[in-house]
């Protein structure tokens, strides 16, 4: 898995001009899976997004994390993480895992934030989205699992 792991003051995604996902202060993380990806992973991955301790304490230093500033998680399906530039200028996703694969590890994703208790909103899978957030600092964290 793949995660863009972005801190942000606020985030949301609309389809069709309809909110469907909105957080105040947290994170916002794109999720790509690939084909060897599995349900440990996620849930690993989940676990460590979580406690990452990329927060100011009062000293201003990153030393706290999600769950200390009562903050939320917004998660979006996103497979162009997994796009290959190397060769040509059209990305290759072949390394991006088909819906079949994707779908059950996004949710045990999701399904692991939630059972940490941290509130979460989502995207929805395969749809075209549209993405807002203010990135706070800016802090962007690029995690692979």
């Amino acid at each position: 898995m793949r995660a863009i792991v972005q801190r942000v003051s606020r985030a949301s995604v609309t389809i069709d001009g309809e909110t469907v996902g909105a957080i105040g202060a947290g994170l916002l993380v794109l999720l790509g899976v690939t084909h060897a990806d599995n349900l440990d992973g996620a849930r690993g991955l989940a676990e460590k997004i979580a406690g990452l301790r990329i927060f100011n304490d009062g000293d201003g230093k990153m030393n706290r994390d999600l769950t200390d500033i009562g903050g939320a998680m917004l998660i979006v399906s996103q497979f162009t993480l997994y796009g290959d530039c190397r060769k040509g200028k059209r990305p290759s996703f072949i390394d991006a895992a088909p819906p079949s694969v994707a779908i059950p590890l996004y949710e045990e994703f999701i399904n692991s934030v939630k059972g940490l208790g941290i509130a979460v909103a989502t995207g929805r899978f395969g749809a075209d989205m549209q993405v807002e957030l203010v990135n706070d600092g800016p802090v962007t964290l690029v995690m692979d699992r």
